[in-house]
């Protein structure tokens, strides 16, 4: 492994780690775990794993936390653990996005450091006011958009930055998924039915759901800035109350252009995340199912395919590398890589040194402008797909 700080000196202690959310049958409280685990920079120790005290204690049980401190709210754990000595110093947020909010603030305004899941919140209100406390605090936020950790990513984006690809033109990204062809919440599947819930969801189904991993995927490479779109926005599935397709076209400032894809009704696609990014002298390609491999053309040669830690593969990728080149990395590490940014940043506000340059993760800004793009994306379709500012 090649992150920063592994395999150098003695390794400082683990960072107390609480979680809101991510109890039994959660898939994202798993996922989360197991990236805060994975470079051993985080222990959990205190959890409001579930929505009643009950469930929250037997979630606990199976994972080995003290019975003590499993919690039935977030507002109790956040009171509690703020006051104990040995009290959590971060927490992961892992609830439908509609808890994000005020449970993102209640640790914010204790002064305990917050990893939360994407979106931001589940309405743009929300989302600026939790901004601004999120600027106010003594605490760091951080937005889990965990596809900007892959190695080939953080290669993509050092080479746009560094101008290989001239000038940017064009910039198509798109997620597709197929899992919400038929009505799925209505078997009462947990993860269908808050997700096609707007009381708890939000107005944006698929593009709140994975549109905002997309256009996140885009801003992070290409760097541009989003000033207006044009969204076309379908409800497919009979009865569906949030959108499952969307098709969106963008402008960005500077004169560069976009378009995204986000569907969960295409057959045949399980996480088809995918980008492209034209410039006036090359393009490049990256596709989340093959996440190892970056294709690289410059105008009027052959594609060059770069791999992670391989031939042409620079120190941005090797970075947020674990393993030799040839042994696929993927999700999980990707998600960790995060959690690994996530820690090095707290471990410089808590010594109050500077933190290193090339440490990266998305946050609390991003996360409105995540938001806030989905909010655009619904203003527009409502208007039959005009342009609106964002």
């Amino acid at each position: 492994m090649t992150i920063e700080g592994k395999n150098e000196g003695a390794r400082p202690r683990r960072i107390r780690l609480g979680m809101v959310g991510g109890g039994q049958g959660a898939f994202i409280g798993g996922v989360h775990r197991m990236a805060s685990r994975i470079d051993d920079h985080f222990e959990l120790v205190a959890g409001a794993l579930s929505s009643t005290a009950e469930k929250s204690k037997a979630s606990g049980a199976e994972l080995g936390l003290d019975p003590d401190r499993c919690y039935g709210s977030f507002e109790e754990m956040a009171e509690k653990e703020a006051a104990r000595e040995d009290g959590i110093e971060a927490v992961s947020i892992v609830t439908p996005n509609h808890v994000h909010f005020a449970a993102a603030k209640a640790f914010l305004e204790r002064g305990i450091h917050v990893i939360c899941d994407k979106p931001l919140t589940s309405n743009l209100e929300d989302a600026k006011q939790l901004q601004r406390v999120a600027h106010g605090a003594d605490a760091l936020f951080i937005l889990t958009h965990n596809y900007t950790g892959y190695p080939m990513i953080r290669q993509a984006r050092d080479m746009v930055l560094g101008g290989e690809l001239g000038t940017l033109r064009v910039v198509q990204v798109e997620y597709a998924q197929d899992w919400l062809t038929e009505a799925a919440e209505l078997t009462g599947a947990k993860q269908a039915v808050w997700r096609t819930d707007p009381e708890k969801s939000g107005a944006g189904g698929a593009t709140g759901d994975i549109g905002t991993h997309a256009y996140n995927l885009a801003s992070f490479v290409s760097g541009l800035t989003l000033k207006s779109l044009a969204a076309d926005l379908d409800s497919f599935v009979e009865g569906r109350r949030v959108d499952d397709n969307g098709h969106v076209m963008m402008r960005f400032e500077g004169g560069a252009k976009g378009m995204l894809w986000c569907s969960q009704v295409a057959p045949g696609n399980e996480n088809a995340l995918k980008l492209r990014v034209y410039g006036a002298k090359g393009g490049l390609e990256w596709e989340q199912e093959n996440p190892n491999h970056l294709w690289f053309t410059p105008f009027g040669e052959p594609k060059r395919l770069i791999t992670r830690n391989g031939a042409g593969a620079g120190h941005a990728a090797a970075r947020v590398s674990r393993i030799p080149g040839g042994h696929p990395e993927g999700y999980l590490e990707a998600f960790a890589t995060i959690y690994t940014e996530a820690a090095a940043a707290i471990r410089a506000r808590q010594s109050d040194t500077p933190v290193d340059p090339a440490v990266t993760y998305p946050t609390v800004d991003d996360g409105v402008k995540g938001v806030a793009f989905v909010a655009a994306c619904v203003e527009s379709s409502k208007k039959d797909g005009a342009w609106v500012s964002v």
